[in-house]
């Protein structure tokens, strides 16, 4: 009767909603407000001058030059093209990097192959080497080819990541059932049709997060792609703002009106998309 009677008051107790006490939404502020504080402080030393960024205290409310910062920013950095440029840089190496990381990961998660443990072994070594170290061949190669200053060269050495490849393969290998796997080799799929049917459906989830975390990367990268491109040729957006910096005194709220520009489109990015990346990611909590 004890047993029952707890199973009962645990299955009444599972279905009740739980709310959020005062303590929960305080920290909850606080650290929503700790995020956007960086933001808000750009979109306030953009609207401000030089002059009085460099005074103490330093201002903490908006002024009246935004507009025309944004317009300096917009013309002096070539911004249009280096929106675009990333643009299409971050997306193709996020759509290239869950495809392949996806077909990877299957392969070390459900196929049998030979040296499969050590070849995921050196995929996963891989993430131990610095990556300044293969940038002088990197660019010899690139120069070889004739990329300099084109977008593949900054497309091309990202399309595939061993984070990716691991991220995928430890969600697949719990995510996807074998059985599945052999209930459609059964029926006749071909690989590539098990792929499509089986295998893209069930690391739907993953994959949106793992797009989501290489597009942000993508977007963000400096190192590589201020060696292969130039400010007045291709320039993503990182290469791009590395020309409002140049000067005697470089006017630091200008430059700040070029980082707020750089930062817009991801924001706007994760409003549209930010629903369906957190579905996928609470669908592949409740599979796991």
């Amino acid at each position: 009767m004890t047993s029952g009677g707890t199973t009962t008051t645990a299955r009444r107790g599972a279905g009740r909603h739980r709310y959020a006490g005062r303590i929960t939404y305080a920290v909850l502020i606080l650290f929503a407000a700790g995020s956007l504080f960086p933001l808000v402080w750009t979109a306030i030393a953009a609207s401000r001058n030089t002059t009085r960024l460099a005074q103490t205290p330093p201002p903490f409310w908006f002024g009246g030059n935004l507009v025309r910062n944004l317009r300096i920013a917009w013309t002096d950095a070539n911004m249009g093209t280096a929106l675009f440029n990333t643009v299409l840089v971050a997306g193709t190496v996020a759509a290239g990097t869950v495809l392949f990381s996806t077909l990877a990961g299957f392969a070390f998660a459900k196929l049998r192959f030979r040296f499969k443990n050590l070849l995921l072994l050196l995929v996963i070594g891989t993430m131990m080497v610095p990556p300044q170290l293969g940038v002088v061949p990197l660019y010899m190669l690139i120069a070889e080819l004739s990329w300099t200053d084109r977008l593949q060269s900054v497309v091309l050495p990202t399309l595939v990541s061993a984070f990716g490849v691991f991220f995928m393969r430890q969600y697949l290998v719990r995510a996807l059932p074998t059985e599945l796997v052999e209930a459609a080799r059964v029926d006749g799929a071909s690989s590539w049709r098990v792929v499509w049917h089986v295998v893209f459906p069930a690391a739907r989830p993953a994959m949106a997060v793992l797009g989501m975390l290489t597009f942000v990367l993508a977007w963000n990268d400096f190192f590589w792609p201020i060696i292969a491109l130039t400010q007045n040729g291709n320039p993503t957006v990182q290469v791009a703002l590395t020309g409002l910096g140049r000067g005697y005194i470089p006017d630091q709220s200008v430059i700040m009106a070029g980082a707020l520009l750089g930062t817009l489109p991801l924001l706007l990015a994760f409003v549209i998309f930010g629903r369906h990346i957190v579905g996928g990611i609470m669908t592949g909590a409740v599979k796991g």
